[in-house]
């Protein structure tokens, strides 16, 4: 997930937010959140979801509820954003395949702060 514009620093008090939203969010929905890492323009999320969830729904379900709290935790948000979404409509999805989860977790973990 990208952010508009610049974001404050990846672990700062709203990247923290974000990953405990990211969490509470996929706990709610019955989601598998396997690791999740911030960096000042996108967000690292590695999901395991049943076969019904397409990616998009996904991106939508986790970019749509991070962004509402978020928003509303952090007023400046609102004002850096403005009426703009938060999040980008853009997003990558890839999935595990022969990769095993450890494998994908380290490199989300090694990817933070790139």
């Amino acid at each position: 997930m990208d952010s508009r514009g610049s974001a404050p620093h990846p672990t700062g008090p709203v990247a923290e937010a974000a990953k405990r939203l990211l969490a509470e969010c996929c706990e709610r929905q019955g989601l598998i959140l396997l690791a999740a890492e911030t960096d000042e323009d996108h967000v690292h999320v590695f999901v395991s979801a049943p076969p019904r969830w397409s990616p998009a729904q996904l991106a939508n379900l986790l970019k749509g509820y991070t962004s509402r709290y978020l928003r509303e935790q952090f007023p400046e948000l609102k004002r850096r954003c403005g009426r703009d979404q938060l999040w980008t409509q853009a997003y990558y999805v890839g999935t595990a395949g022969e990769m095993s989860a450890q494998t994908i977790r380290r490199y989300i973990e090694d990817c933070q702060g790139r």
